[in-house]
């Protein structure tokens, strides 16, 4: 008999992560609580310590991105603007 694969949300991942990473409960009371194999729980966890770090950066790297597609598009907008004055001038309106 097989089992079924769940898919669990951010949030409850976090939950749990969080929980393991308190040290309030074992691990095995964990897993028993949220019905959850225990070597998910320390996966989550290890997750949760990797990548603490990165919500104290000054900027994300979303925010990076989206600065970059800005100025592309204001260069974009640039060139079509000139490009509309020229043929204007060239069809004579």
């Amino acid at each position: 008999m097989s089992k079924k694969h769940r898919n669990h949300s951010p949030e409850f991942k976090a939950k749990v992560a969080l929980a393991a990473a308190r040290g309030d409960k074992t691990t095995a009371e964990l897993a028993a609580h949220y019905n959850i194999h225990q070597t998910q729980i320390t996966t989550w966890k290890n997750e949760l310590i990797q990548n603490t770090a990165s919500l104290f950066t000054g900027k994300s790297n979303s925010g990076q991105q989206s600065d970059e597609d800005v100025e592309k598009l204001h260069a974009k907008i640039g060139q079509l603007t000139m490009e509309n004055d020229f043929l204007a001038k060239v069809l004579g309106r």
